[in-house]
């Protein structure tokens, strides 16, 4: 076995760390704030704005549905956490508040 190992590096210390483990912490420490400033701020900043935008519904906003819908809100459950979107004259539909995703600028519904 000794033909491809010299023996010198066979009776090394295992690892090969002298620093008693530092490196190992420091480097999980370093993949945390990676995870943090990387994957958790910026969701918990999508989610924070979208819990304010959902607050702030009220009559007469035109919005954007997840399923591409875009309505006016007519009526607006506040125990329910329901709207209800006027998606032209004759057809009003009951969505939850949690699926509307934007709020569009007035006049957004005449222009399309």
């Amino acid at each position: 076995m000794s033909l491809f190992i010299s023996n010198a590096y066979a009776q090394a210390a295992p690892g090969g760390a002298q620093d008693g483990g530092m490196s190992m912490l420091i480097m999980l420490g370093i993949f945390g704030l990676i995870f943090y400033f990387m994957l958790y701020r910026p969701q918990a900043k999508r989610v924070k704005e979208h819990k304010n935008l959902v607050a702030s519904l009220s009559k007469g906003d035109e919005v954007l549905t997840q399923g591409g819908m875009v309505g006016k809100i007519v009526k607006v459950s506040e125990e329910k956490d329901f709207v209800e979107l006027a998606l032209n004259e004759a057809t009003n539909i009951v969505v939850q508040k949690s699926a509307i995703s934007a709020v569009l600028p007035k006049g957004t519904m005449k222009s399309l």
